[in-house]
């Protein structure tokens, strides 16, 4: 009696302990996400992360969009918040304490910068000059004393696109034209209102603001002019934080009725800002791997949720084209370096942790 009473207190003890193990395993994790506002890129990987990873029981994730990155990231690093879509230029400003972090100073920047890490690339946009036909615009060479919007009133857009100006067109804001700036929220009425002759943003194949503006009148969209493309300075720029080459062959730069490309040999040619979903590197190894794995194994559904997924650099992991190592400080977490070697893909040594 006395052997049958420990050999059922023992069964009792390994089926709790099963269990227990079991709940371990398979327990959901609640996370927090930030990312932009609805209708780009940054934002629909992480609108497809919170659902593919409910479906896969790996994690609930509360995502708050229309959130100002350059705070989003910061929570992250200071482990206030659990994912964060970025631009990677912002890591590469709070390791150096500069622009928007210029009050944390660089050491403090650099010792939050130290615990991003990365699960997957994201192409945020690609910068192209575009304007109503009705302006007269030639192209890049026609710039001079003209208004131009270059974005909102301070960020990564606005840094990019005044240099893309000087370097496409030689010339620089307040001298050889006059930069007009605005909020993303008004970006549309901006473009359709005339208040600008044209504009250099980052844009999408097909572009959510271009179809939108052209229900007002048809418009051309110009690449990069091969010549400024090739010199030094250009490629050097492509290099920078965040940044990356983008070409795209003309015959599938979709962007839609009413919208003309212009480029010199059928290549669509654009510097693009490249930037990804991040977490902090504290993050179990596990979870880490299991989100990025849920995001890799559902990639054909993700670029089928938007006309312009496409192009969005969703599953690039190529060092260059993906805007990783180079002057990026931003490295992959270990669990996704993981994920996306089992899956059969890639990374450079130098984007791994």
């Amino acid at each position: 009696m006395k052997n049958f009473r420990t050999l059922s207190r023992s069964l009792v003890t390994l089926g709790v302990a099963a269990v227990l193990s079991y709940t371990t395993a398979h327990a959901v994790e609640n996370l927090t996400a930030e990312t932009a506002s609805p209708g780009g890129s940054i934002h629909l990987s992480m609108a497809h992360l919170a659902e593919v990873a409910a479906q896969a029981d790996v994690a609930n994730i509360q995502v708050a969009d229309g959130q100002t990155l350059t705070n989003s990231i910061q929570n992250v690093a200071e482990g206030k918040t659990d994912i964060a879509g970025t631009p990677y230029i912002l890591p590469f400003l709070l390791s150096k304490g500069r622009g928007p972090y210029s009050k944390l100073g660089e050491e403090k920047g650099a010792e939050l910068a130290a615990n991003l890490r990365a699960l997957y690339p994201v192409t945020l946009g690609i910068f192209a000059l575009y304007a109503y036909d009705s302006k007269g615009l030639n192209g890049w060479d026609d710039l001079e004393g003209k208004n131009i919007y270059n974005g909102p009133p301070r960020g990564a857009a606005l840094t990019n696109a005044r240099s893309i100006i000087q370097l496409a067109a030689g010339l620089k804001e307040g001298e050889g034209y006059k930069g007009v700036q605005v909020n993303w929220g008004q970006a549309v009425k901006t473009i359709t209102d005339g208040s600008s002759d044209a504009v250099v943003l980052p844009i999408l194949f097909p572009d959510s603001r271009i179809t939108q503006a052209v229900a007002s009148g048809n418009m051309t969209v110009w690449s990069v002019p091969k010549d400024k493309w090739d010199s030094e300075p250009f490629q050097k720029y492509l290099r920078a934080p965040g940044s990356a080459p983008f070409t795209l062959p003309a015959s599938d730069a979709n962007l839609g009725e009413g919208v003309t490309l212009v480029t010199e040999d059928d290549t669509f040619r654009g510097l693009a800002t490249i930037g990804g979903d991040i977490v902090n590197k504290d993050m179990p190894f596990e979870l880490a791997k299991a989100l990025t794995k849920a995001h890799i194994d559902t990639l054909d559904q993700l670029k089928a949720k938007a006309p312009f997924a496409r192009y969005a650099g969703y599953g690039v992991v190529d060092s260059v084209k993906s805007g990783m190592c180079g002057p990026n400080p931003l490295k992959y977490h270990e669990g996704a370096v993981a994920a996306w070697e089992e899956a059969g893909y890639t990374i450079d040594d130098c984007a791994k942790p």
